[in-house]
């Protein structure tokens, strides 16, 4: 049995609730731990170092969420279970009671879901548990993609660029790094899919991968022009509203076609809105 220490239950009694407990309070309801750790159990150790205990697995599993949402590196990770009271109560320790996970154990832990693939099982996981609260409709999917920019420099131990990554030009711009491609719930605006490729693959090659099969409907940007053509895509009952590209519309004589078609585009662009907002959170919130 945990026991609370003088200095936990003096934290207990302060008056104000600040934004971070309340977002993870928030998040210890909604997420659905124990069966993420059903996922998990099976490729987890039962033997720690020197064949003591392990930390518990839902104590692992909340610190790697955590280290995701604030975009923690592992030495940062640990400093923070240390140094941060929500956090660490999130994670269900106490300071000097229980032994706080050091960067190595942390990275362990990142890299026994990596091993064994096992991100896309929680995805699907928690896609399920979503989606039997009412919350992801399935029936319309917003595609699109954004460029995760990774180091070009060579000065590092290997003298070489990550072999992963690729150069791509948007606009004028060169980018170097990777792509993230998410197919996103056209009501809710929740991820359902998500796959990576370097950064020169082009947006419409993904497409058919971003669909989950349940979708009436499909929005994306001008980049997936032509994708109802394509084979991969043809035998999907799927009607795919593309943007039309801005030299399209700006070449229509003025008049009423011109007109009612800027407002179409308005209400597409409205509905691809959502697709935005997981990329402002990867980008803002974790870095």
């Amino acid at each position: 049995m945990k026991q609370t220490t003088f200095a936990s239950l003096n934290y207990s009694t302060k008056k104000r609730q600040t934004r971070r407990e309340k977002f993870l309070a928030q998040m210890e309801q909604v997420v659905p731990w124990k069966t993420l750790e059903k996922v998990i159990e099976p490729h987890y150790p039962r033997e720690g170092r020197r064949g003591r205990p392990p930390i518990p697995l839902g104590t692992m599993l909340r610190i790697h969420f955590l280290q995701q949402w604030y975009a923690l590196s592992d030495p940062g990770m640990e400093d923070a279970l240390y140094e941060i009271e929500p956090m660490r109560r999130f994670a269900g320790m106490e300071l000097n009671e229980q032994a706080i996970p050091d960067e190595t154990t942390i990275l362990k832990f990142r890299r026994l879901l990596e091993k064994h693939d096992l991100a896309t099982s929680l995805l699907a996981k928690v896609n399920a548990h979503l989606e039997r609260r009412g919350l992801l409709m399935r029936k319309g999917a917003i595609v699109d993609t954004t460029i995760i920019e990774a180091p070009s420099s060579t000065k590092n131990q290997d003298k070489e660029r990550d072999p992963e990554m690729h150069q791509t030009r948007k606009g004028q711009q060169w980018h170097f790094g990777m792509k993230a491609h998410i197919g996103v719930d056209m009501q809710s605006g929740l991820v359902h899919t998500v796959t990576c490729t370097a950064a020169n693959e082009a947006d419409i090659n993904e497409a058919v991968k971003l669909l989950h099969g349940k979708e009436e409907m499909a929005f994306s940007d001008a980049g997936y022009t032509g994708v109802e053509k394509r084979e991969d895509v043809k035998d999907r009952d799927v009607e795919w509203q593309v943007a039309a590209k801005r030299g399209t519309v700006t070449g229509l004589p003025e008049g009423k076609l011109k007109k009612a078609t800027k407002w179409l585009e308005y209400l597409k662009a409205a509905i691809r809105s959502k697709v935005e907002h997981p990329f402002r959170i990867v980008k803002r919130q974790f870095g």
